[in-house]
């Protein structure tokens, strides 16, 4: 009996009941197949380890948004005790301090410090608490990459999807400006646009959305959305009096949106690799990331041949920071792209 009222029942449910049921349905056997990739798996980890740091255990560590919490000088003003010489001294470590009236608090006279008690990754040659700037420099790395894969996604996916639609002339006009984009490559592109605007960092992610939204990720939704375009239920919405703006936003592109959203991982590792480029060679004003730890350790004098192994904490930390973060974000692409790729999937 209760086969019998339900079914009827269901024949009646509003269309957009429908459509969450089918949307929690794909949703479920999509992560099914991504749970049996190992490679997905261990990115998605190492993202929620990176997610978790800079975003539950910074906050915890060192309070609000502030320059004297988010970089903490060495010394403190907490940690000090006057001996009887006369100086003031870190009572942990038993090293000299001085007054910064610059930073108003107490500063080692002999920074970078190595990794201590206090400071567990050491600091900079300015006295700042490297493990700080590390896990601020995750945020920074976050909110980049993700912001400027939005970006590219929302262009890409658009300009994909009018140009297979309408082709001719539109079609060839974005896939000529794509192919233009792809003559430059995209680190000395930023490097030429930086010497002529000032680039700051929500310009960068914005600069870097586009590009990447009109570059390859164009071609290739474009190809899928040419393959959805002959679809018969395409055919029927238009028979049935769909518009061009109906057929494009509710048929074509929710289908072409899980091979945008894969690219989109893979857009989330670029923007990262390239902010930490342009700051290592300071062409970029941002406040704090793990490329401008290096730069501000090179102009420092310590990525030399001779002291480089000898001051490795100021630069491991933050090289270690890009390289685990932009292959967590490419392995979570390689799952998706499994599950996107039908070649791909598990038999």
């Amino acid at each position: 009996m209760a086969t019998a009222t339900t079914a009827p029942q269901r024949q009646f449910d509003p269309i957009w009941r429908v459509r969450a049921r089918l949307l929690r349905r794909g949703a479920l056997e999509s992560w099914a197949m991504f749970r049996e990739s190992k490679i997905g798996l261990t990115g998605l980890a190492v993202i929620a380890i990176f997610f978790v740091a800079g975003f539950v255990i910074h906050p915890v560590l060192w309070g609000g948004p502030t320059l004297p919490e988010w970089f903490p000088i060495a010394g403190g003003q907490k940690l000090w005790a006057p001996l009887w010489d006369g100086k003031i001294y870190d009572p942990i470590l038993g090293r000299p301090l001085v007054w910064s009236e610059e930073h108003e608090t107490y500063i080692f006279t002999d920074f970078p410090a190595p990794p201590s008690l206090r400071h567990w990754l050491g600091t900079d040659p300015y006295g700042r608490d490297i493990l700080s700037q590390i896990l601020h420099g995750i945020q920074a790395a976050f909110v980049l990459g993700i912001f400027a894969a939005l970006i590219t996604v929302f262009i890409g996916t658009t300009i994909g999807a009018i140009a297979a639609y309408y082709g001719g002339f539109v079609d060839t006009f974005f896939m000529r400006l794509a192919d233009i984009i792809l003559l430059f490559p995209l680190i000395a592109f930023l490097i030429v646009l930086s010497g002529l605007m000032q680039m700051d960092f929500w310009s960068l992610a914005i600069v870097l959305g586009i590009y990447g939204g009109f570059g390859s990720i164009t071609i290739v939704l474009k190809s899928q959305a040419l393959a959805i375009k002959v679809k018969p239920y395409i055919e029927a919405a238009r028979v049935a009096g769909g518009g061009h703006g109906h057929i494009i936003f509710r048929h074509i592109i929710p289908n072409i949106l899980p091979l945008s959203f894969l690219y989109m991982m893979f857009t989330v590792t670029s923007a990262i690799f390239s902010e930490a480029v342009l700051s290592f060679f300071g062409l970029v004003d941002i406040k704090m990331s793990w490329g401008l730890m290096i730069n501000i350790t090179r102009d420092a004098g310590y990525l030399g041949a001779t002291n480089m192994m000898q001051f490795w904490w100021l630069w491991m930390p933050a090289g270690l920071c890009i390289t685990f973060l932009c292959a967590a974000f490419y392995l979570v692409g390689r799952g998706l792209d499994e599950i996107v790729n039908p070649r791909l999937r598990a038999r």
